[in-house]
């Protein structure tokens, strides 16, 4: 079969998916998949085709990098909604063009993030099937509230019904420029609704969110999309740190950018106390000269290989972070900005291999200290090493592969 997957927005998004095209070309399909420009990279190692859609998700609002830098700043959801619906008015014609193009005798177009409509407006005008696959669960449920909304303020009664407040906020948010793509593009009638019976296929563990009872049988949780060991050798320095002394905290927030950068460094600067650490810059814009010698500055590290040799992994609490870093067996400290990072941030503390998220805004190095200290007892330690094993044999790529193919075939 021959499959276009489309996604837009940062490194985390499209990372498991070039994952899951590898595995889909292992299996026999011919593969593209369609994202922002310098989210790809990962994609290619594995020897995945691309494409780089319009816009910047780094650069200024008229590029596209307002979404990286309202939700690294901590924006609400309406906020965050503008932001993605200014996106959408600027390149959502360009990316359905685009898709239209690269999707030409294909049998499915997979969809995922904030170009799931466009994908979805291709795959319904090429006449072929649409699957969608996420690493956030939309799907409504009772079992939790919307990823989207803080946890612990949703009253449960009302769960389900915030899936549904939050799903029609965002499609509201792209119709206008969704609809105007589809006429001029494509030629197809404007839509009133969002689209609900397509499949979900969703790359998040089992074993840290558990499929809910009430969900349809066309959502499935397949397991982390987490990309085969890579042929990766590390470079001599980090290997000759590693093996100086114990397993060193780890600090990276990933594709997070426009935070208080003095308060976080000061804070890890002091919470680390001159303990042994790593220190991946990201897009944090930190610069790595004003760390202290106990820090080694990593460059692009695979996190299958890197967590493993950590004590504690500090992170935004992204979901392909946090996902790493409970298959590698690691307890996480998280410090989430915005989006779905405060609900990742809540599953790894209901779990006990974390504790209470750190608020980046509040961020100090006593605070910090203290979480290090927590993640770091014995209780959970063990934790984290038992979920490790759980969800390390888990098999989310040849789950999701499985379920292409049936999908295809019916």
């Amino acid at each position: 079969m021959r499959l276009v997957i489309i996604t837009y927005g940062t490194e985390g998004d499209a990372r498991p998916l070039g994952a899951l095209g590898r595995a889909l070309m292992d299996a026999g399909h011919q593969v593209r998949l369609l994202g922002a420009e310098g989210t790809l990279y990962a994609a290619k190692a594995l020897g995945v085709a691309t494409t780089a859609l319009a816009g910047d998700i780094r650069g200024g609002p008229d590029a596209g990098g307002e979404v990286a830098d309202t939700v690294a700043k901590g924006g609400d959801f309406a906020n965050t909604a503008q932001a993605l619906a200014r996106i959408a008015n600027t390149n959502a014609e360009a990316w359905l063009r685009e898709t239209v193009a690269a999707g030409q005798g294909c049998d499915a177009v997979i969809v995922s993030g904030m170009a799931a409509f466009v994908g979805l407006s291709a795959a319904e005008h090429l006449g072929v099937k649409a699957i969608g696959a996420g690493m956030i669960p939309i799907t409504p449920t009772r079992a939790f509230a919307s990823p989207f909304l803080p946890p612990a303020q949703v009253p449960g009664f009302l769960n389900r019904s915030s899936h549904a407040l939050v799903n029609g906020l965002l499609w509201r948010a792209f119709r206008k420029a969704i609809n105007a793509a589809r006429a001029e593009v494509c030629g197809l009638p404007p839509r009133r609704e969002g689209w609900t019976s397509h499949p979900m296929l969703y790359g998040v563990s089992p074993s840290l969110l558990p499929r809910p009872d009430d969900w349809p049988a066309n959502a499935e949780v397949c397991g982390q999309w987490a990309p085969p060991s890579p042929d990766w050798s590390p470079p001599p320095a980090l290997e000759a740190f590693l093996a100086a002394g114990e397993p060193p905290l780890y600090f990276g927030f990933g594709s997070m950018s426009g935070f208080d950068q003095g308060r976080m460094l000061d804070a890890i600067v002091g919470a680390t106390a001159g303990r042994r650490a790593l220190f991946y810059p990201g897009w944090s814009g930190i610069d790595p000269a004003a760390l202290p010698g106990n820090f080694f500055i990593l460059g692009d590290t695979p996190h299958a290989w890197l967590f493993p040799r950590t004590s504690v992994v500090v992170h935004h609490a992204g979901s392909g972070t946090s996902h790493s870093a409970v298959r590698a067996g690691a307890p996480s400290v998280t410090v989430p900005f915005a989006g779905d990072q405060f609900f990742w941030a809540d599953r790894l503390y209901s779990a006990g291999v974390a504790p209470l998220p750190v608020k980046a805004s509040r961020i100090d190095a006593g605070g910090l200290s203290r979480s290090l200290a927590l993640a770091q007892s014995a209780a959970v330690t063990l934790r984290a090493r038992e979920l490790g094993v759980r969800a390390a044999a888990e098999d989310g790529l040849a789950h999701a592969v499985g379920a292409i193919e049936r999908i295809l075939a019916k």
